[in-house]
Parts: structure tokens; C-alpha cells; sequence
């Protein structure tokens, strides 16, 4: 069993940033792929970004995000960050990070379905 748990949420104005945390207390995430997912009320939760792990370290993004947020491992600390840059009111919502033991790619990424362990999530709120 593992066990994540997300932090650094908040409410931000538009244009501005903030930094998401990912962590596993008691294990390591350099076995896994770990993806932030995000959903808002009434919608589907949707892939935003994903992370292979250090061998692999490839990276993918959402097309929504491409080019503002970025994804990152810290090996030392065992932390997955996700930090979101030039916020958009569109992108409030509660953000979840996921962990997949299964290989993944372009292809497979960004389905839930994929992720076999979840955070309880921390919510994301860009308003002025």
C-alpha cells in the first residue's frame, strides 16, 4: 500500500504562481510514474502532467498546460513537484497526484485508470 499526499494548494490570482507538492511518507517514489491530475466541479478529472520515473525521466504535458507548468523530481527529498505558472481561472480545481506501476507513454499518460494509488488531493482556486 502506498500512501500519497499532496500540498501547496491555494487561492492565487490570475497570472501568478504556485508550486504543488507530491509525497510518499514511509516509501519511495522512484519506482513509480506520477501523474497530477485535476478536476473541477461537474467535469472529469483530466491528466495535466505526468512524470516516469528516474530512468525513464521522461515527461509529458496537457496541451492546456504545455509551455506554463512544469513537472520535477527531487530524488533526495522524494518529492514530485508540479509548479504552475501564469494561472488561469480555468485551471481551479482540486489537483490529485497519482502513482502508476505500469509502464506508461504519450499514449496512456493522462488516463486515470492507468494510476494505481491517489493523495486526497489539495484545491487549486485562480480568481481576482
Amino acid at each position: 500500500q502506498l500512501t500519497l499526499v499532496e500540498s501547496g494548494g491555494g487561492l492565487v490570482q490570475p497570472g501568478g504562481s504556485l508550486r504543488l507538492s507530491c509525497a510518499a511518507p514511509g516509501s519511495s517514489l522512484g519506482f513509480f510514474a506520477i501523474g497530477w491530475f485535476r478536476q473541477a466541479p461537474g467535469k472529469e478529472r483530466e491528466g495535466v502532467s505526468c512524470i516516469m520515473p528516474p530512468i525513464d525521466g521522461r515527461t509529458w504535458y496537457s496541451d492546456s498546460v504545455k509551455g506554463r507548468f512544469t513537472i520535477s523530481r527531487d530524488k533526495a527529498e522524494n518529492t514530485v513537484y508540479l509548479l504552475m505558472d501564469a494561472l488561469k481561472s480555468e485551471d481551479t480545481g482540486v489537483y490529485y497526484c497519482g502513482a502508476a506501476t505500469s509502464a506508461l507513454d504519450e499514449t496512456t499518460w493522462s488516463d486515470s485508470y492507468e494510476y494505481d494509488y491517489w493523495g486526497q488531493g489539495t484545491q487549486v482556486t485562480v480568481s481576482s
